[in-house]
């Protein structure tokens, strides 16, 4: 039987996700979203480009639960974006409130469903998600890191001159200004970036622009856009982790997963690398950190503390 993931929110990254999963043939989709004619718009839309497009897998759009029940994969997109000016913590308790009701409309029709949320702010999401739904927490990951990683790798692919495939790098921490571009582990053609530093290919100060740059990332895209915020990369990360999930890959890809001790933080989550496969989240890879990456992880994650403390002030159900 083919797999079925369900979206849930037909807005941008929605539609995208819905697209880019028909033409992988990867499951079947159905999009959801409580304003029920764009979910079944679209999916009607990208159905009728299977015979140009060639692929087979059915597409329906929905605003019942009940229509994505016993859902292999749940990618949530559901909340309102950042409008320009907006911090991703003005978004919390707006997308709070949508996050728990879509928690329980998951809880109830597919518990056993691997979980990806890419509503912002996304650490304190995710992390409300999994309280409010009472899901296993190696079947709940946010996806934040991959975003963040494929941003950075194409600013540096842009600066250095070099096709991405052949620059490897990621990002860990918090999603958001506190995230930690982990230069340690970065390379490019398989030399370290810091001998492209030493040998003049690149200075320190462009390569610190370039950090910055990831970090606002978004931003500099919500600023274009004016109304809306960034979708295309947003889903193709998304697909990978479903991916990764639904055929067993066992990809190592940084994702925002729940710390059990992993890097000396308990019961939060945050940007990590990890192992998915057909469990969910198998593993949390532990990197040897520099000491300037240990104290500026660790100051991301207390921004994630701080904004879901933050979050229990909105709703005290999360304490």
């Amino acid at each position: 039987m083919r797999k079925k993931i369900t979206l849930i929110g037909a807005g941008q990254i929605g539609g995208t996700l819905a697209h880019l999963i028909a033409l992988k043939e990867l499951a079947d989709v159905v999009l959801f979203d409580v304003a029920a004619g764009i979910a079944k718009g679209k999916a009607l839309d990208i159905a009728q480009s299977s015979p140009v497009n060639g692929f087979n897998v059915n597409l329906s759009g929905t605003d019942n639960y009940e229509d994505t029940k016993n859902s292999d994969v749940i990618i949530i997109t559901a909340g309102v974006p950042r409008k320009p000016g907006m911090t991703r913590d003005d978004l919390l308790g707006i997308n709070l409130k949508i996050i728990k009701q879509v928690a329980q409309g998951i809880k109830n029709t597919s518990p056993n469903a691997f979980v990806i949320c890419i509503t912002n702010p996304l650490d304190v999401i995710v992390m409300a998600l999994q309280k409010y739904s009472g899901l296993s927490k190696n079947k709940i990951v946010g996806m934040a890191g991959i975003l963040d990683s494929s941003r950075f790798i194409y600013f540096l692919s842009q600066e250095l001159k070099v096709p991405v495939q052949k620059i490897k790098s990621f990002v860990l921490g918090g999603h958001g200004d506190s995230m930690v571009a982990m230069l340690g582990s970065t390379e490019i053609e398989g030399k370290k970036i810091q001998e492209f530093v030493k040998e003049g290919k690149i200075s320190k100060e462009k390569l610190d622009q370039i950090v910055e740059r990831t970090k606002k990332g978004g931003a500099e895209i919500v600023k274009f856009l004016e109304k809306g915020s960034a979708f295309y990369a947003p889903a193709a990360s998304g697909v990978e982790m479903a991916e990764s999930y639904l055929k067993d890959l066992k990809k190592q890809l940084p994702c925002a997963a729940h710390l059990n001790g992993e890097y000396g933080f308990k019961d939060i989550y945050a940007g990590v690398p990890v192992i998915i496969g057909n469990k969910g989240v198998e593993k949390i890879v532990e990197l040897n950190l520099s000491d300037e990456e240990k104290k500026n992880f660790s100051l991301s994650i207390k921004s994630v503390e701080d904004l879901f403390n933050a979050a229990k002030k909105i709703d005290s159900s999360l304490a």
